[in-house]
């Protein structure tokens, strides 16, 4: 299983407002994608999380891909196979800016 694995030199910080906006929103059935909840900072480059990625984010402390779905899928109203999909494409975007790295 490969873990997943914050770099440690990523500024984070979550938004208490815009989180709690955004869980209103899911509970009203409404589309919550655009509503940054989180920031992260490295290197020169700020990148803003919606509410999933930033759940996603927390969850990288060595979790593998299939636990942090099966903890997601409780929480979010998504069928397994597209959140994995949705997961695989954001975490494959973070690698990528060196925020993460995949560790067997």
């Amino acid at each position: 299983m490969m873990r997943i694995i914050r770099n440690p030199e990523v500024l984070w910080r979550e938004e208490d407002e815009p989180k709690a906006e955004a869980y209103e929103g899911l509970a009203q059935g409404e589309n919550v994608s655009e509503v940054g909840t989180s920031v992260l900072f490295a290197d020169g480059i700020m990148l803003s999380l919606n509410v999933l990625g930033t759940e996603i984010w927390k969850r990288c402390d060595g979790r593998g891909m299939e636990d942090i779905v099966a903890e997601l899928i409780t929480v979010f109203d998504v069928e397994p196979d597209v959140l994995r999909q949705d997961a695989t494409s954001f975490l494959d975007e973070l690698e990528q800016k060196g925020f993460i790295r995949y560790e067997k």
